[in-house]
């Protein structure tokens, strides 16, 4: 079966760059798209540019899906929050190094930090994708769907919801 990919966006924006622009216009679309995504659909039907999609259309109540989404940033963490570390002993000479990470490398052999070593740093605020959820309702009147479980990010940030295959 062929996939075929669509734009899809919403909202509206004061300004955007100029390659959008043209790219806009060669659609001949009037608002300027606040968030815009290109997504594979496996069938197109008799879409045209600039067609409204709504929730019901794609979404029924009890379908499976999954969530994509920004999750929260919990700015400079240590090793122990971010990656689960269990810290050093709190006796046998230890008198500051409960929350360390330990030792990060080796000494002559290979003698470097590799590529990848956990160590503490900016956590969250990465692209978190959730699956097996569950579409309880669709309103038609609000334009809202309601989900079972827990989707990524704060309130008010944009979602990618899919369909699980």
């Amino acid at each position: 079966m062929e996939k075929t990919w669509v734009q899809l966006g919403f909202g509206t924006k004061k300004h955007i760059s100029k390659p959008l622009q043209g790219h806009i216009q060669k659609a001949g679309i009037q608002e300027k798209p606040r968030f815009l995504r290109q997504i594979q659909v496996s069938e197109i039907g008799d879409a045209k540019p600039g067609q409204e999609v709504h929730a019901e259309e794609v979404f029924l109540a009890g379908d499976k899906v999954k969530v994509i989404g920004i999750s929260k940033g919990k700015g400079f963490a240590g090793v122990m929050k971010r990656h689960g570390f269990h810290g050093g002993p709190a006796t046998h000479g230890q008198s500051d190094r409960a929350r360390a990470p330990g030792s990060i490398g080796q000494t002559t052999t290979p003698g470097r930090v590799y590529r990848g070593k956990r160590m503490a740093g900016r956590m969250g605020g990465d692209r978190v994708t959730v699956g097996g959820l569950s579409v309880v309702s669709v309103d038609k009147e609000h334009q809202t769907m309601t989900i079972k479980g827990l989707v990524p990010g704060g309130t008010n940030g944009i979602l990618i919801i899919q369909k699980e295959k």
